[in-house]
């Protein structure tokens, strides 16, 4: 049973209104479930819309965010200890995420979206972490990453079964039932 979802997004909210609106949609329905969004503690771009949705509903966020980011990303002011962590480089911010987190949640964003995407699926592969991992594909937004996943299989550089731990899906519930249905069966593979 998933019971915090750690969430990566951009600090921005893009050209499209509709990526703000699934990201709110994301944190109403973390919230409607009881479940605890993690993520990188800022009050601006698509992690603001997600946990503005959550606080808005009822639920309960968890921050987490470099001392030196402080300014630059906002803090979202509604997070306070013992909820907001405060670290000193980006690797300890990463594994705070990394580890309170029953699933990973990937929604549209820039190159730390990418960075952190990148990590926990690679983590997954190697065997270093059974949680699973989900991309809300908004507006196709990451159809071209897909479409070079699918290159590197073809050519070679890739497993398919590796692929294949990465849940791509355009709903928010769609996604959050499948990765529930994950955490359970990796629950009871334990």
């Amino acid at each position: 049973m998933l019971r915090a979802v750690t969430v990566f997004c951009g600090s921005n909210v893009g050209r499209d209104p509709r990526h703000r609106d699934a990201a709110r949609g994301l944190g109403e329905e973390l919230a409607r479930r009881g479940i605890e969004l993690v993520y990188g503690g800022g009050r601006v771009g698509l992690m603001g819309a997600v946990a503005d949705a959550v606080f808005a509903a009822g639920g309960r966020v968890v921050g987490v965010i470099p001392g030196f980011l402080q300014s630059v990303e906002v803090v979202h002011q509604k997070i306070a200890a013992p909820d907001l962590f405060v670290t000193e480089t980006l690797f300890q911010r990463k594994e705070i995420l990394l580890r309170r987190g029953d699933a990973y949640l990937t929604l549209p964003g820039g190159l730390g979206t990418l960075d952190e995407l990148f990590e926990v699926v690679t983590l997954a592969q190697l065997g270093r972490h059974r949680k699973p991992c989900g991309l809300l594909n908004v507006l196709g937004f990451f159809d071209p990453l897909l479409e070079q996943l699918r290159r590197a299989i073809d050519s070679g550089f890739l497993d398919e079964r590796h692929a294949a731990i990465l849940r791509v899906h355009q709903d928010a519930r769609a996604l959050l039932d499948e990765l529930d249905g994950l955490t359970e069966l990796a629950g009871s593979q334990a």
